[in-house]
């Protein structure tokens, strides 16, 4: 019975990203690397948020610790679908590494950067 157990529960189903609310503003954390799986995630979040109306997005990366160029790609796109749609999507709390990987690749450029999630959430209203 005890094997059971402990097969039974050796592969939960984890929630890398989740998305919360603040005001009209979408907030979207998680602490995977910005790769692989969590790509596909992430994705269905951000799908889930731009069916709601004119998207205004954080994505809080606090806990992140990689970004690979298929996280760049995923961003640089939804940013795009944010624009189209009147929006916007910000970023905050980027580790010393990420924020490297954005700025070597010119990726932060297409961004508003900020230092933590209440800074990027005030900057909507400001």
């Amino acid at each position: 019975m005890r094997g059971e157990f402990q097969a039974h529960h050796s592969s939960p189903v984890f929630v890398m990203y989740e998305r919360s609310r603040t005001g009209a503003v979408d907030i979207i954390r998680g602490a995977d690397p910005l790769s692989g799986a969590s790509i596909r995630q992430l994705s269905a979040v951000l799908d889930e948020c731009l069916s709601a109306g004119q998207p205004r997005l954080v994505i809080d990366l606090e806990k992140v610790p990689l970004i690979d160029s298929e996280g760049l790609e995923l961003l640089l796109s939804y940013q795009d679908r944010c624009v189209e749609r009147g929006g916007s999507m910000k970023l905050s709390g980027l580790n010393p590494l990420c924020a490297d990987i954005l700025s070597v690749t010119d990726v932060d450029t297409h961004f508003d950067i900020f230092r933590d999630c209440l800074s990027a959430v005030g900057s909507f209203v400001a």
